[in-house]
């Protein structure tokens, strides 16, 4: 495997939400963990019981300019069994159980209490592991700064095959060197003018997506430009794309 640089992620004061958004973020996880109180009992229940193990997975991340913060998730995998740090859907690690929440994205809802705590927001970046972290370049390292997000431009309209050639897998030097540039790029869309109506957007996007609706990926060429997916393209997924956030 070819060798990746490694330093350690080096703290500061990072980029604060807005006031409005903080306030959306506040919002939106108490309303979030009032409605969906049930269905979390119920998922946590599912998961304790499928496998071995906790029905939490707690985890630490890099929050906002590079402090740690520990993450809440629902279990998705075994417990006590190695493998690399880059998760795939196809993962031999992952339960049935844990399979069928990443695919609806249910694995994540827990992290509203983080979004109430202020360590995550509604919107924003992929909260790295640290292990990861450490091999970003000096190019991709700003994305620290930024408070991570429970969901993201990235995490709808950014495709990991997209990016790697058939056949090829997700393994660590594949990660670091072509999906995390690429990826860090469609999330600077959002992050260069972070508003409240991109805000909604992203979130609205995130909706559609959970729901089963196709939400075009934005393209990401070789040099980092991020551009729009053509009208054809559009008009082929039965639902209008919203405008670059």
């Amino acid at each position: 495997m070819t060798e990746l640089q490694a330093s350690p992620v080096d703290p500061s004061d990072g980029v604060p939400p807005s006031g409005a958004r903080r306030t959306l973020d506040v919002f939106g996880a108490i309303l979030g963990l009032l409605l969906l109180a049930g269905p979390l009992l119920l998922i946590w229940c599912l998961v304790r019981t499928s496998s071995p193990g906790p029905g939490l997975f707690r985890q630490t991340r890099v929050g906002q300019g590079g402090h740690p913060f520990t993450m809440l998730k629902f279990r998705t995998m075994r417990t006590g069994v190695g493998g690399l740090t880059v998760t795939a859907n196809a993962d031999p690690r992952l339960t049935r159980v844990g399979r069928l929440l990443r695919e609806w994205s249910l694995d994540e809802l827990p992290q509203l209490w983080n979004v109430l705590r202020g360590d995550m927001t509604l919107v924003g970046p992929r909260p790295e592991t640290y292990d990861l972290a450490v091999h970003y370049g000096p190019d991709t390292r700003w994305v620290f700064d930024h408070r991570p997000g429970l969901t993201g431009v990235s995490e709808v309209r950014f495709r990991d095959f997209d990016v790697l050639g058939p056949g090829e897998t997700v393994d660590l030097v594949n990660y670091i060197r072509r999906i995390v540039p690429a990826r860090v790029a469609v999330d600077a869309v959002y992050l260069r003018e972070p508003s409240m109506r991109a805000t909604w957007r992203a979130l609205w996007d995130t909706v559609r997506h959970i729901l089963g609706f196709t939400v075009p990926p934005l393209a990401v060429a070789p040099d980092g430009t991020v551009t729009q997916p053509s009208e054809k393209e559009t008009e082929n997924t039965g639902d209008h794309a919203p405008d670059a956030v």
